[in-house]
């Protein structure tokens, strides 16, 4: 890469200090604007367009192969340079549903709902993220919202903590 930029490779380190944080710049970088927030009228067009746009942009192989990167040698760090971006992005979505005096999940809730299965199908399998699996998400989300799935108990949230 230094060769590339036209420098000797104790600039490029002098500036980031190791790989994760040069590619944790460069995913923070990447993702910053790229998928632009809906604004439809309804949580639900809105969140499925946006799990739609971004399942279709981690389908592109530069795209999955910097995530996979950022994350592998980043750990934390390269995790909340592939993800800050995107929870922004969906507490807009978020936040707008509720300044229309509409009641809405949480920012926990659809992170786990939405981003969490696209990003775990995208890196870790070779299931194809298709427009209609992002939807489903989606109304899995808010179905779940609506009193169609039960919250866990107290005594199911101790047992994780344990």
């Amino acid at each position: 890469m230094a060769s590339r930029a036209g420098v000797h490779a104790t600039t490029v380190y002098r500036r980031w200090g190791s790989i994760a944080e040069l590619l944790a710049d460069v995913a923070t970088s990447r993702f910053s604007g790229d998928i632009v927030v809906p604004d439809t009228g309804t949580l639900r067009s809105d969140l499925e367009r946006y799990a739609s746009d971004l399942a279709k942009d981690l389908c592109d192989p530069d795209t999955l192969a910097l995530v996979r990167a950022t994350i592998g040698t980043g750990g934390e760090q390269g995790a909340a340079a592939c993800r800050g971006e995107r929870q922004q992005q969906l507490e807009a979505i978020l936040e707008r549903e509720q300044a229309r005096g509409r009641e809405r999940p949480t920012l926990e809730r659809t992170t786990d709902a939405i981003l969490a299965p696209l990003y775990y199908r995208a890196v870790f399998t070779n299931e194809p993220l298709t427009s209609g699996w992002a939807y489903d998400l989606v109304s899995h989300l808010l179905s779940d919202e609506n009193g169609a799935a039960t919250a866990p108990d107290s005594a199911s949230d101790s047992l994780l903590a344990d």
